[in-house]
């Protein structure tokens, strides 16, 4: 919206009002003036700026000269001016008032150069030090590495563009035949004022918001960094270990997992979000064609000691939520390692969760725990081993042909359900007595004893090895398959 000189702004009923727009440059309360509204039809000479020639506010000669007169003023008594700022500032501030990060010289420099620019941006005087809103940009990007919130640093521009209005109207009021056009002459000033304000605030905002992308980035880089020593094993060293601690934002010692996901394609990039969304924090980055990530698992609901985490009937809830969430919500391949209590430990783990998705078919959507495929995870290291287990102890059952299928179903539910005939048969929806005959032909074909402890593991040992084996097409099927709810 523009206004004309000897109108005031919407919003501006006199002379001493202060628009609450206004702002001034990082932490300085000093003041800075908005681009577009209109300042003169001329340039003045002399008063260079970037982005476009300087045009005082006001058409008539005597408002440039008056305005010169001003900040000529101001200027000779800038210190004086820059302490009533500062005080201001600080007595309206918790944040300026506490000395952390801003201290009170720190204020009283910024404030004294963004009033310094202010006031010979105001009265077309050629700037001293450089353009005029360097100053306001500088403060910007130097408020923003301090940290303090940009509505912070808003709020000191408008209190310092306040004081500069007040002791402008002071001299105003003090120079000689004003009777005759002090409401005119005011609002004009008024106008220039704040017109200066809002365009330094703009100036300071934009560079506070280019810093802090800047920041951003290079803070996403270095904990991207130290993440990945945290994988590759390098947090041995404990300073490295506590600034990898630091930058995830989270403790060095707590209750972590590595998670190692496969990218299916249709499951989510990574599952960060999801595990969010159940109150887990999660760190993830792309590795090798597949993601890895830190989860932390919320506080420990067991005495420490006791196992935890396996994909059901495991006493640690937390370490169960985190195995439904991976498989129920993100339908990613996942495996997930041992739980660790250091940061350090990363690497180990790592190497875990990558063996245990290993014994996970491919695209399955299954998730698993290493503790929960130990064997899968020993036999799927050396092929000619697990050849050999399932040789020793189901080879007469492979050689069966036709009934081969059927015999290790049967075989593996059964197992899988404490040895129990009635159990497998509501399972396999066949009769009971079906599965004590195919039972019993399994023990007939490789002369061991259905009874037999030793049988028994030699068998549930086999059906494991079955696909590292390289001699049967059934595949072994994901955990769960034939496992009702509450079993």
């Amino acid at each position: 919206m523009t206004h004309s000189p000897a109108t005031p702004r919407p919003g501006a009923t006199r002379p001493g009002d202060v628009r609450p727009a206004a702002v001034r440059p990082g932490a300085a309360g000093s003041a800075a003036p908005h681009s577009g509204s209109p300042r003169s039809t001329a340039p003045h000479p002399g008063s260079p700026r970037s982005g476009g020639a300087h045009t005082p506010l006001g058409s008539e000669a005597g408002s440039g000269a008056l305005r010169r007169a001003l900040s000529t003023a101001m200027l000779a008594d800038v210190d004086r001016l820059t302490d009533r700022a500062v005080d201001d500032i600080r007595a309206h501030s918790g944040t300026y008032a506490s000395d952390a990060p801003v201290t009170r010289d720190d204020l009283w420099e910024i404030c004294r150069d963004n009033l310094l620019r202010a006031l010979e941006d105001f009265g077309g005087l050629a700037p001293t030090g450089g353009d005029f809103e360097r100053a306001a940009r500088q403060t910007g990007r130097r408020r923003a590495e301090q940290g303090v919130p940009l509505d912070t640093v808003l709020q000191a521009y408008r209190r310092g563009g306040r004081v500069l209005w007040q002791v402008m109207a002071e001299h105003l009021r003090a120079r000689a035949g004003r009777e005759s056009d002090s409401r005119d002459v005011e609002l004009d000033m008024a106008g220039g004022v704040w017109e200066t304000i809002d365009r330094y605030s703009v100036a300071m905002a934009d560079e506070y918001r280019l810093a802090q992308l800047e920041l951003q980035s290079r803070q996403d880089t270095r904990r991207v960094a130290l993440f990945e020593a945290l994988l590759d094993g390098r947090a041995d060293d404990p300073a490295v270990a506590a600034a990898a601690a630091a930058a995830l934002g989270v403790p060095a010692h707590d209750r972590y997992v590595v998670v190692v996901a496969a990218q299916d394609p249709a499951a989510p990039p990574h599952p960060a979000p999801v595990l969010e969304a159940q109150g887990m924090w999660s760190f993830w980055r792309p590795r090798s064609g597949r993601y890895a990530g830190i989860v932390r698992l919320p506080r420990r609901d067991t005495p420490p000691g006791r196992p935890s985490a396996g994909p059901r009937g495991s006493a640690d809830p937390a370490a169960r939520a985190l195995l439904d969430v991976l498989r129920d919500l993100t339908g990613a391949t996942a495996g997930i390692s041992p739980e660790f209590e250091r940061l350090s430990h990363a690497g180990r783990a790592l190497r875990l969760a990558e063996q245990t998705l290993r014994t996970l078919p491919a695209g399955s959507g299954e998730a698993a725990a290493f503790d929960d495929r130990l064997a899968q995870v020993l036999l799927g290291g050396r092929t000619d081993i697990a050849e050999r287990i399932v040789t020793v102890h189901l080879g007469p059952v492979l050689a069966t042909g036709g009934e081969r299928a059927a015999l290790l179903t049967t075989l593996r539910v059964w197992l899988d359900h404490g040895c129990s005939a009635a159990r497998a048969a509501e399972l396999l929806y066949c009769h009971r007595n079906t599965v004590l005959n195919r039972i019993g032909r399994i023990a007939e074909l490789t002369g061991r004893s259905s009874e037999s402890g030793e049988a028994r593991l030699g068998w549930a040992l086999a059906l494991r090895a079955l696909p590292y084996a390289g001699l049967a097409d059934a595949p072994e099927p994901a955990a769960g398959e034939y496992e009702a709810e509450g079993t």
